[in-house]
């Protein structure tokens, strides 16, 4: 067993450490306040090829795995968690379903322009009546004389807002039920799609989150993007990766949270010593960092299964998004704590990582229906 990582994926990591800590740092809490999407880092996202990891050079995306993939979102959610977030959704969502699916026209046409970082991509499952229970969607699709009609509306979708390009889907086979979902491409400013409520959040604040709305929204017969039908079926494989990139953003906010813990606890000083030689600090430190560390081995685990050809990962990338999106709660919840009345102000980045860290145990699939999903490889059921 190898748990090293190479010196491509270490300056890999370096690199986006840098960009995270210079360009972002300094911009965390003023786009946290005023919910501002940080589109002018966009460019510098995408000349570092970080919008277009997992893909192919030939479809202007870096050519890099998954392990890559999920060093750059650890990296830049240890920083703010709202940037790993939408980059995340852009790559394994939205682009991911176009290339895993899409046909080699939809690819040239669309994943090349989101890979190369020069469009951005929104993903709309989740509905207001169907959210773990993504099989009861509402929205619909219905043929006409030159491709289809849709009807309806998504909520909860990353990059909703600014989305250029967005995969949507819709039923198109009622009686068919999770089989009569298809999936569906469109691009802003199609008549009849936009953007709906954009959502005040508790946390992830400078990630933006909307509903996307289609009224008798017209697309050509070549926006379906799959086999019809099975645009359901294809959007659990895409969360298999997904849920990948989630684990790795509740590891990156837990590895920033521990970190701003270690910091703190080194320099406040109470009863004339700092607090870190208080065995009651030393034994909470102790615990993150095993927690931590536990979780980036599941992390790394899941990220080198979806590097291999042909093999299934559901079950790991389940479990690493569940372990991960805890810990990442319970380490934000400590590093509180051991700020003590600093870490309920915002002067200290410990309340930002307690409000981020909550998301990971609810987007993508919330613990409980992790839970189901690991049960249910364990049992054998489908």
């Amino acid at each position: 067993m190898d748990f090293t990582f190479t010196d491509e994926q270490k300056q890999l990591r370096k690199s986006v450490r840098e960009f995270a800590e210079g360009e972002i740092a300094p911009h965390v809490m003023e786009w946290d306040e005023s919910s501002h999407f940080p589109a002018e880092i966009l460019p510098k996202l995408a000349e570092m090829g970080l919008m277009g990891v997992i893909f192919p050079e030939e479809y202007g995306g870096a050519g890099l795995g998954y392990i890559e993939y999920a060093i750059v979102i650890e990296e830049l959610a240890r920083v703010d968690g709202s940037v790993g977030l939408f980059v995340a959704a852009h790559n394994s969502l939205c682009s991911n379903h176009i290339y895993k699916f899409g046909s080699e026209e939809q690819k040239r046409k669309y994943l090349v322009p989101l890979a190369q970082g020069k469009k951005l991509g929104a993903w709309s499952l989740t509905e207001p009546e169907a959210g773990s229970d993504a099989g009861g969607t509402r929205t619909t699709a219905v043929r006409n004389g030159h491709g289809w009609t849709l009807n309806g509306s998504k909520t909860f979708t990353t990059n909703g807002t600014y989305a250029d390009i967005c995969v949507a889907m819709a039923v198109t086979d009622r009686s068919k039920h999770s089989h009569g979902i298809s999936a569906f491409i469109l691009e802003k400013g199609t008549t009849g799609f936009r953007p709906g409520k954009k959502e005040n959040k508790l946390g992830m604040r400078a990630s933006d989150t909307s509903e996307v709305i289609f009224s008798d929204c017209h697309i050509p017969a070549e926006n379906l993007l799959g086999p019809e039908g099975e645009g359901f079926i294809s959007s659990l494989k895409i969360l298999d990766g997904g849920r990948i990139s989630i684990a790795a953003l509740g590891l990156g906010m837990a590895q920033g949270a521990l970190e701003a813990a270690t910091g703190y606890a080194k320099q406040r000083k109470q009863f004339n010593q700092p607090i870190a030689d208080f065995q009651a600090i030393q034994f909470k430190l102790a615990d993150m960092a095993t927690q931590v560390e536990a979780a980036r081995l599941l992390v790394y685990q899941a990220a080198w299964l979806a590097d291999q050809k042909n093999v299934r990962f559901t079950r790991e990338s389940s479990m690493a998004k569940y372990f991960a999106g805890e810990v990442a709660v319970y380490v934000a919840d400590e590093c509180v704590q051991i700020h003590g009345g600093y870490g309920f102000i915002k002067d200290y980045p410990a309340e930002k990582y307690y409000r981020d860290a909550k998301l990971c145990t609810i987007g993508e699939g919330t613990s409980e229906i992790q839970k189901l999903v690991i049960a249910r490889q364990l049992l054998g059921k489908k």
